[in-house]
């Protein structure tokens, strides 16, 4: 029963690791947010959207999703347009000590449909799960399979969890606001290169 709680371990860190829009903005609310506690929507949220792509890529409904020509264009569509957006809502926003006004900026509802949206409108990400999660869970039958679901998902969470853990530290840290002002214009930079990515693909597809 350990091996596939290592393999989908492993698979799924792999994914996750490198430095995306979902991994960025996660850490950011970390860092901006006046309570550890208020960034937790947004670490359940990228969660839940991981979580839920893990089991449709293992039930094999992302072969219906990425066979559609529609599904996939609105999909980019959106992608392109929600990483502009926030691209820009990021590049113009400034660091400040006043932790009330960020809380404020970044309300609830927000927090939720922006993690919502840098994790399920990123055709690049879901097509990396499906194309990895799903076929590596085909070895695995019955309680194997579980276990390799389930590895999936303890790895989603608790990277989330840890990256606003480490976003909360450096905001703490960062008193002159340069080090968060830093990485709003880096965080903006790769949004908008998300953007031009998808929308590239789309133009091609």
């Amino acid at each position: 029963m350990l091996e596939p709680f290592i393999h989908g371990f492993i698979l799924a860190l792999g994914l996750i690791l490198p430095l995306g829009v979902q991994n960025i903005f996660v850490f950011n609310q970390g860092a901006l947010q006046p309570r550890f506690i208020k960034a937790l929507p947004v670490v359940i949220t990228a969660s839940l959207c991981d979580t839920l792509l893990i089991l449709v890529s293992v039930l094999g409904v992302s072969l219906l999703i990425l066979g559609s020509f529609w599904i996939k264009t609105i999909l980019v569509g959106g992608g392109f347009i929600f990483l502009i957006y926030m691209g820009w809502t990021t590049w113009n926003s400034k660091p400040s000590n006043e932790r009330a006004e960020i809380a404020k900026k970044f309300s609830l509802k927000k927090q939720v449909l922006f993690a919502a949206s840098v994790s399920l409108l990123n055709p690049h990400a879901i097509m990396d799960t499906m194309g990895v999660i799903g076929p590596g869970s085909l070895r695995y039958e019955g309680e194997e399979k579980v276990i390799f679901v389930f590895s999936c998902m303890v790895v989603s969470w608790s990277w989330f969890l840890g990256l606003a853990l480490i976003g909360r530290m450096s905001g703490k840290l960062d008193k002159s606001g340069n080090f968060m002002f830093v990485l709003n214009k880096i965080s903006a930079l790769v949004m908008w290169g998300a953007a031009v990515y998808l929308g590239l693909s789309l133009i091609n597809h």
